[in-house]
């Protein structure tokens, strides 16, 4: 087998369309992986231990290829031996794979691409779903270019800011976004803290980038203040909150009991994925019980007649329908909900009922 500089000096002999044919199968792999993981959301991730990066040096295949960082947080390289990988950037991976080959290559051209990434466990706490420690992982898809070959073609599932609430089931409807805070140890053993506004990358037009987040992070999404406000329903609607709650509709509806749907849907939604009214529903007597910020329990008649309303659902929201010329909403609540008798005791002795 030829050595780098052999196989230097032998596609320097070879005449120039003789080489780009040979190369043209090295050439498009390149393009490829270069133009769909180019993106600066990988600037900041730090490589380590289980991480595949595909290196890639023009014209010399025997440098290009897959790697796994191993556990000692090196990969191999043919002529130079073991690279320090891990702690460093892909991009800082690139420089000094390619100040290693320096004295081997002439000007040789490096790319270094993300193909994997190990799981990474991140503590998220305060006003999400599910608070504690989660593992993100990556997915990587792939596609078959114009020589038969698998190439990589992206990744999905990057330990981002965002990836990390949706893992933790969303932020609550209490959620402080423009106040969130990323706590990172670094490398000499400081802990940097750093505040995030999220509320501005769902408000503004301006496109911030999603901060990739490295393994040991925590992140803290604190309550809103008392009398703040905060456009609950456009935070619903976006990619920070969860993707459905749970809502539980009783009495004259065609399909009672416990519903999921977008935090952003009204209660005539949530009628309607019930299966809408039955003929015998008081739509004007809508009772909604639902547990307040304090941790009351809230009770409202609403007239849901003409299914037009601007309640937005939460999470827990019970909502009950009474049948025409019948009894109270609390009899008819008692009848549905017998798993939760605690509930229904204490929206008695609230309601005087």
């Amino acid at each position: 087998m030829l050595n780098s500089k052999q196989l230097f000096q032998f596609s320097r002999s070879l005449p120039a369309a003789l080489f780009l044919s040979l190369s043209f199968p090295l050439i498009q792999a390149t393009s490829t992986l270069a133009e769909t993981n180019s993106s600066s959301i990988y600037s900041g991730y730090l490589l380590g231990a289980g991480d595949q990066v595909e290196i890639l040096v023009f014209g010399y295949l025997e440098f290009t290829g897959s790697k796994v960082i191993l556990p000692d947080g090196t990969i191999s390289l043919p002529v130079v031996g073991a690279i320090e990988a891990a702690n460093r950037t892909p991009d800082q991976l690139k420089q000094e794979i390619t100040a290693r080959l320096q004295p081997f290559l002439v000007d040789p051209a490096v790319t270094v691409n993300l193909t994997t990434l190990r799981p990474v466990v991140i503590n998220v706490a305060g006003e999400v779903q599910r608070p504690g420690p989660i593992q993100l992982q990556s997915l990587t898809t792939a596609n078959i270019n114009a020589s038969g070959n698998t190439v990589t073609s992206g990744i999905s599932g990057v330990p981002t800011l965002s990836s990390a609430l949706q893992a933790s089931g969303g932020v609550t409807r209490n959620a402080d976004i423009r106040q969130v805070v990323l706590k990172r140890v670094l490398p000499g053993g400081q802990v940097s803290s750093t505040n995030i506004n999220l509320w501005e990358t769902i408000w503004s037009d301006k496109q911030s980038e999603d901060l990739v987040l490295r393994a040991g992070d925590s992140v803290f999404v604190p309550k809103l203040p008392p009398g703040a406000e905060m456009n609950r329903r456009l935070v619903a609607r976006s990619r920070l909150s969860p993707l459905t709650v749970r809502v539980r509709v009783v009495g004259e509806v065609n399909r009672p009991g416990e519903i999921q749907i977008p935090p952003d849907s009204s209660l005539s939604s949530a009628i309607a994925n019930a299966g809408g009214f039955t003929k015998e529903a008081k739509k004007n007597e809508v009772q909604l019980v639902r547990l307040g910020d304090t941790g009351q329990i809230d009770t409202q008649r609403i007239d849901l007649a003409k299914l037009n309303d601007d309640f937005q659902v939460q999470e827990g929201d019970v909502l009950v329908i009474p049948e025409k010329g019948r009894s109270s909403f609390l009899r008819v609540l008692g009848q549905f909900l017998t798993p939760f008798g605690s509930l229904f005791n204490v929206i008695k002795g609230v309601t005087g009922f």
